[in-house]
């Protein structure tokens, strides 16, 4: 079984977990700029943290045989502290670079009119730089939420078939399917969606366009969820080429349309006496 994690924050995991996903058949990941937990209080600490995305990550994840990619956003969440927002500013140059796949995660937390100027301003960055957008549904009024998204979304130059909504569940997919964009399920020990709604999801709405992810974070999460699903849908009746269109095949297709996709990691560089970090030098 080969997997592709669409949204996992590698950042907040550690050295066993590119191990067990690894084991598991996690061959490549997309890594989503997200809120961090402690909020930011300046642009700058985002410029380090896109750096690290795009530098020190993929170094990490490349030791243990998996290709990282990253997207790059100012998230919901903080799009409503102000001192954050002059890092919309600098996302023009992040948005070259060839390990950003997606512009993300945007979107809303609390539909604020702050997250709609926000939300609006870097659909149209994705426009602009030819890129997909990830886009995070709010975990409260899911229904609105998702709603409110689409509006924004139908309002902006973005095709929709270049959009992922992100943290659907049954009471949004319906919606989200009828309106064209690609289809993202978090699949989390307690909250968002679990192995088996999401199985019988797939029953139900099929498996077009349907992205699965761990979204495994600093909280309790799984980042071998992905691979659970997969087993779920074999047990189900699923065969090997639907758990691959799931898990790989979806990825890679929507993760495609930047054109920056590379699903072979880079070549670890040389490791000084067996360490796993390197330290000193460039």
């Amino acid at each position: 079984m080969r997997i592709f994690d669409p949204h996992i924050h590698m950042t907040s995991r550690t050295t066993d977990d590119y191990r067990a996903m690894y084991a598991a058949g996690v061959r490549a990941v997309v890594e989503p700029s997200f809120w961090l937990g402690q909020p930011r209080t300046s642009p700058e600490s985002f410029l380090d943290y896109f750096d690290a995305l795009l530098g020190f990550e993929p170094f990490r994840a490349a030791q243990y045989g998996i290709a990282h990619h990253c997207t790059i956003a100012l998230n919901p969440k903080e799009a409503n502290d102000p001192r954050c927002l002059p890092v919309l500013e600098e996302l023009p140059r992040y948005l070259l670079k060839d390990g950003v796949v997606a512009v993300g995660e945007i979107g809303y937390d609390s539909m604020t009119p702050a997250e709609d100027t926000a939300l609006a301003a870097q659909l149209q960055l994705a426009a602009d730089h030819a890129l997909p957008a990830l886009v995070h549904t709010p975990h409260r009024d899911k229904l609105a939420g998702l709603r409110r998204t689409l509006d924004v979304v139908a309002e902006s130059e973005l095709p929709v078939e270049r959009v992922l909504l992100d943290h659907l569940n049954e009471t949004t997919v319906k919606e989200a399917k009828a309106a064209g964009c690609w289809l993202g399920f978090s699949v989390y020990p307690d909250t968002k969606m679990d192995e088996h709604r999401m199985v019988a999801v797939l029953k139900e709405y099929g498996l077009d366009q349907v992205l699965v992810n761990s979204a495994a974070d600093w909280g309790n999460s799984d980042p071998l969820k992905t691979r659970r699903v997969g087993d779920a849908m074999l047990a189900a009746g699923f065969g090997e080429d639907d758990v691959d269109q799931v898990l790989w095949r979806n990825p890679v297709a929507f993760y495609g349309l930047s054109g920056r996709l590379v699903l072979e990691p880079a070549t670890p560089a040389a490791l000084h006496e067996g360490n796993s970090l390197l330290r000193g030098g460039e």
